[in-house]
């Protein structure tokens, strides 16, 4: 009966607690609003959300995620090196291909987001079978390297998390 109710609880909290904040108020009219609001869109939006994925190495999550920050603040000091220091011709931007091991699509999301996070690279797309990511660099001089650099750091984190 709860989980008819309240289908995700978390939502719930956090489009109440947006709400608020956007209102920039705290009146009981603007919290009894935000709560009508909180629980309204999970209600409506239920039948629309996939099953939540089963994640297999909780303890993972936090390497991975320190794994990424440190990727990023690396790479926001190597895209400002470019920037600053390098000319624009000099730059070996490509696009490069890197074939998907993960099956589920909230790894493949994960992935996709996380490659984009990293400054110097960007997810542009994913293929119609969803087993490869078209991923542009800014400047890689191997692409081979850059793709095993990226299943290496982040997708056999991300098999082991999700798969």
């Amino acid at each position: 009966m709860r989980a008819r109710l309240l289908p995700h609880p978390l939502l719930t909290v956090l489009v109440t607690l947006v709400f608020v904040f956007l209102m920039n108020a705290v009146t009981p009219g603007v919290v009894v609003l935000g709560l009508v609001l909180g629980l309204a869109i999970p209600l409506l939006t239920a039948p629309f959300w996939p099953g939540r994925p089963r994640l297999k190495a909780p303890l993972t999550i936090a390497a991975y995620g320190l794994v990424v920050l440190w990727d990023i603040v690396v790479s926001n000091i190597e895209v400002a090196r470019l920037i600053l220091f390098r000319r624009g011709e000099s730059l070996r931007t490509r696009y490069v291909s890197v074939p998907l091991d993960l099956a589920t699509p909230e790894a493949i999301a994960m992935l996709a987001g996380t490659i984009t996070m990293t400054p110097g690279t960007v997810s542009a797309d994913l293929s119609a079978d969803g087993r490869a990511l078209l991923v542009h660099c800014l400047d890689t001089g191997d692409p081979e390297a850059t793709v095993a650099a990226i299943k290496a750091r982040y997708e056999r984190r991300l098999k082991r998390i999700f798969e």
